[in-house]
């Protein structure tokens, strides 16, 4: 096969579909980019758990005097000095605890004037309001039930909170906003291949004469093939080129620069560009398989010659 035949061909066929070809690219871009971004949310939820989910404590409260008046877990009063020492001690016998930390209900106070201490309520907390506490850090944030069942319903403790709860919200709505890139990726790929497979008949229907004459002088299959397949192809990997420098232009206006997310929201450990960069052979491969695979399966059936 003449490699000058099989561009030159590419190049009839693309000038005589522009407008098609054109509509094909820019589907493929975004569906493409979509599908990266997909992927690079994907990578950022897991990295936030990582991050997150290695400073999350699980919450003792212990019981004061407000609360023995209040809650019913605190009906029998205050928590008393040798129960906070009993808890304190039962908590360092189990495997799962890594560390377990003291919080005063002065600290407590303290802590909260700090975070909301403009509040209009702020004014009328007290220190003796506030709960005692002890902060335990988990070698496993997922055993937290080990805690919570041996702990919730001891005397002098109020409640037993996990603070990965709190967590999985956040992370239930960054994965549902993935999932909803996903179908729309899934889509917008599907008018992708639909736009692909039609431009790849017109275009077998324009040049029909050529085919035959081809077929007549022994023209094998894939020769009559291989332009329609790479043209396809090329289309797709410019779109593909479309869609990376999107990922990348995203990724630099929205974390470093424009937006610059990474400094007003310098809590969130952002992906770096290693993994941008680590999807775009990805994104690129799949620009050229894919409408490659499509012209094929579509000139198998509409290819008369």
């Amino acid at each position: 096969m003449r490699a000058q035949f099989v561009l030159s061909e590419i190049g009839v066929g693309l000038r005589r579909n522009l407008t098609m070809t054109i509509a094909v690219v820019v589907s493929v871009a975004l569906s493409l980019a979509l599908f990266g971004g997909s992927l690079l949310m994907r990578d950022q939820v897991d990295n936030m758990k990582g991050y997150w989910y290695d400073k999350v404590n699980v919450s003792i409260f212990l019981c004061n005097k407000a609360d023995a008046e209040s809650v019913a877990k605190c009906a029998k009063g205050a928590v008393t000095a040798q129960q906070k020492k009993d808890i304190e001690a039962d908590l360092k016998k189990l495997d799962v605890v890594q560390t377990v930390s003291y919080e005063s209900a002065d600290e407590a106070f303290k802590h909260y004037k700090e975070q909301f201490g403009s509040s209009p309520m702020a004014g009328s907390i007290t220190p003796d309001q506030m709960q005692e506490s002890f902060r335990v850090k988990l070698k496993d944030p997922e055993k937290f039930a080990v805690v919570a069942t041996a702990f919730a319903g001891r005397d002098g403790v109020q409640s037993v909170q996990d603070q990965k709860g709190i967590l999985e919200n956040l992370f239930g709505l960054l994965n549902g906003m993935n999932w909803v890139a996903f179908y729309v990726m899934i889509l917008m790929l599907v008018v992708a291949l639909m736009l692909i497979v039609n431009t790849v008949r017109v275009s077998a229907f324009s040049r029909r004469r050529e085919t035959g004459i081809m077929r007549l002088v022994g023209a094998s299959s894939f020769y009559i093939q291989a332009p329609f397949i790479m043209e396809a192809a090329f289309a797709g990997l410019i779109g593909g080129a479309v869609a990376s420098a999107m990922l990348l232009v995203g990724r630099y206006f929205l974390i470093d620069h424009g937006l610059d997310l990474a400094h007003k929201l310098n809590l969130i450990n952002f992906i770096g560009w290693d993994a941008v960069f680590a999807k775009l052979p990805l994104v690129l491969a799949v620009s050229v398989l894919i409408p490659a695979l499509a012209a094929f399966i579509a000139l198998r059936k509409y290819l008369k010659v």
